[in-house]
């Protein structure tokens, strides 16, 4: 895929990942789009990147997508990349009795339910385009779960899962259907979590693993997984047990903490 001269829009782009594909997909001489929940993020991503463009949406409210969609596509009607990157990874204790039901559900509607909106909303706009392209953000714990972080890996499994699908049932279209696979990374997602949640992993330079995923557009390598991800999904298939008792051992210090 040429990853220059397109129209680019990226889902939670003020920060983190989001922001460095902004950064770098500028720097290429793109047109980009980012959105984000909270107006001044957007402000300060704007200060620092003055050629980005920023729309406020939420990302996981399907009534705020088809606004978007409406603008976007009225502003910005060569836009041919969708970049799914928002969503937010937390600890959860399935052992605590005061979780609210629908707070539990909002890994769920960030993570998964929020791409395939995005992806439903956008599909013909894209598909009317010379050429496209979709990139889904899953996550290396997509092939094996951190289960202090239950929900989080339960919906990038799903996305991961869907976006497989995706890529097939498009395979006849000029829409290109990738996925990125992180490994842990150094940006602000992983802030709240104690480093003895993390015992193991070494945070992967977020400007590197950024680069490495556009390199992997641009050569057509569908499913992008820098660093420790290819590890885990390699572990998986030679040693699943063993790999998952490894990303288990936080959940010992959680159970600690708790009591």
């Amino acid at each position: 895929m040429k990853m220059s001269g397109n129209t680019i829009l990226i889902t939670g782009g003020t920060s983190g990942i989001g922001f460095e594909f902004a950064t770098q997909l500028l720097k290429l001489g793109n047109t980009v789009i980012i959105t984000g929940r909270d107006q001044a993020k957007l402000n300060s991503a704007k200060f620092k990147l003055p050629a980005v463009h920023t729309l406020r949406s939420d990302a996981a409210d399907p009534r705020e997508i088809a606004d978007l969609f409406e603008t976007v596509v009225k502003q910005f009607p060569k836009l041919n990349v969708l970049i799914n990157n928002a969503g937010f990874m937390r600890k959860l204790n399935l052992h605590d009795t005061d979780i609210d039901m629908e707070d539990l559900n909002r890994e769920i509607e960030s993570n998964l339910s929020g791409p395939i909106w995005m992806i439903n909303q956008f599909l013909t706009h894209l598909k009317s385009q010379e050429s496209a392209a979709i990139m889904n953000v899953s996550s290396g714990l997509a092939f094996v779960p951190l289960p202090i972080s239950p929900v989080y890996c339960a919906a990038k499994a799903g996305l991961h899962s869907y976006t497989q699908s995706l890529r097939v049932q498009l395979k006849n279209t000029k829409v290109n259907v990738f996925e990125l696979a992180p490994p842990l990374t150094d940006t602000p997602l992983v802030d709240s979590f104690d480093p003895a949640d993390l015992s193991g992993s070494k945070a992967m330079n977020v400007t590197k693993m950024v680069g490495i995923a556009i390199r992997g557009m641009e050569q057509d390598n569908f499913e992008i997984r820098p660093g420790q991800s290819n590890d885990l999904k390699f572990m998986n298939r030679i040693a699943p047990k063993f790999i998952f008792n490894q990303l288990s051992k936080s959940v010992d210090h959680m159970l600690r903490e708790s009591k």
